[in-house]
């Protein structure tokens, strides 16, 4: 696959109190995308007493878009390239349901500490447009209480 376009997807800071979708990608047709990096931090619980692990992995495959978040811009590396074909979501409080999830690369975050994973091109976790198919960076519990969480995910897209 001959190398594809770069974009940041940025996750403004948003209270979460639930499961959350964090980020929804959904490829446009014939344009495969691939993760290249996450970076996620939050800004609201500091210390020893307020520490927590967070679960979060990224899965493909559900065909119904989550809800109750806010659709965020990606931004090319290269000004010169074209917008982005991908569309997003960030901070969706109803997870994308339906269809046969695939669960890809799965990481316990601390969030006494950025979590800041870039992926080599290996295990970069791809997603082709068809039925629906999208692409979430997922919490897989609901934290402990309210965090706001920010960070940017790097996008690779192809087509």
């Amino acid at each position: 696959m001959a190398a594809g376009r770069l974009y940041w997807v940025d996750m403004v800071p948003t209270a979460v109190t639930v499961a959350a979708d964090l980020l929804e990608l959904t490829p446009a047709d014939d344009k495969p995308i691939i993760v290249r990096a996450v970076n996620l931090h939050q800004i609201t619980d500091v210390g020893d007493a307020a520490e927590e692990i967070i679960s979060v992995a990224w899965v493909r495959g559900n065909a119904t878009s989550g809800s109750g978040g806010s659709t965020p811009t990606a931004v090319p590396c290269n000004p010169s390239d074209s917008a982005a074909g991908f569309s997003a979501e960030a901070f969706n409080t109803t997870q994308a349901s339906t269809g046969t999830p695939v669960f890809g690369p799965r990481h316990g975050w601390n969030v006494r500490a950025p979590l800041e994973r870039p992926y080599t091109p290996d295990e970069a976790f791809e997603c082709s447009q068809g039925a629906g198919v999208r692409l979430c960076l997922r919490m897989n519990a609901a934290p402990a209480d309210s965090l706001t969480i920010g960070g940017s995910v790097l996008v690779e897209e192809f087509g």
